[in-house]
């Protein structure tokens, strides 16, 4: 019965209680250099440019995975998501993070083989050992024209790409969990019958909270890791 299940998670402040983009500035002292060009790129080719630092710097990819391993983690997150994946859910990320940083986390916790997908921005170390990350959507493509989402990822576009890759005969429940503003665009994609968990308080909680009616999917908060576990055991066992 919960093969029938999509669970959809963002990553930052989602299945990790931090983000991980601003734990690697953070601890890897990089940021007044963060601070001083936040404004004049765009996201992902900040983050690019940050890894450019850390290579000038001879910290290498194995020092940034080491710092990633160090991140907090909560137990109750590693519960919900074995236990979905145990009780035959289709798990999926969809993340404005990079890949590195993902797979070294999950890898970390034993929770790598818990997903069927993850999509999220390219990240490869290359020749020279330096890490790049490079946006989800190529910029040299035809651009995504969605005017909720930033230029490098539409999630929104994401899940209609998971829901038409689904067999057209077999009927699956999504269940969207995220926090941020880039998490608004998918939920508005969810059907009725599907189920949205903002974090309480979060810019996708007040986004839904300021007109409700938008939302077709049923609506379920969380504030912690030990509410999220709870809630999505319950949403997956009225399926």
């Amino acid at each position: 019965m919960c093969g029938s299940v999509v669970v959809v998670w963002d990553f930052d402040r989602t299945i990790i209680n931090d983000d991980s983009d601003r734990w690697v500035i953070t601890q890897m002292g990089l940021t007044p250099l963060f601070n001083q060009l936040r404004h004049t790129m765009p996201w992902t080719s900040l983050m690019d440019r940050m890894m450019e630092e850390l290579h000038s710097q001879g910290i290498t990819a194995n020092d940034i995975a080491h710092c990633l391993k160090t991140l907090p983690f909560h137990p109750s997150l590693i519960s919900a998501i074995k236990s979905a994946h145990a009780l035959g859910c289709d798990l999926r990320i969809i993340s404005d993070a990079n890949s590195f940083y993902i797979d070294t986390i999950l890898e970390h916790h034993g929770l790598s083989g818990c997903f069927s997908q993850v999509n999220t921005n390219p990240a490869f170390v290359d020749k020279q050992g330096r890490l790049r990350i490079t946006p989800f959507h190529h910029p040299t493509l035809s651009p995504h024209a969605c005017p909720l989402c930033p230029p490098n990822m539409c999630k929104g576009l994401v899940i209609d790409q998971i829901r038409d890759s689904l067999p057209e005969n077999q009927r699956r429940r999504f269940i969207y969990i995220g926090d941020g503003t880039g998490d608004y665009c998918p939920t508005l994609k969810l059907k009725e019958g599907d189920f949205v968990m903002p974090r309480k308080d979060y810019p996708l909680w007040n986004r839904i909270c300021s007109d409700p009616k938008l939302v077709n999917a049923k609506v379920h908060g969380w504030s912690n890791g030990e509410e999220l576990e709870t809630t999505l055991s319950n949403l997956i066992s009225a399926n």
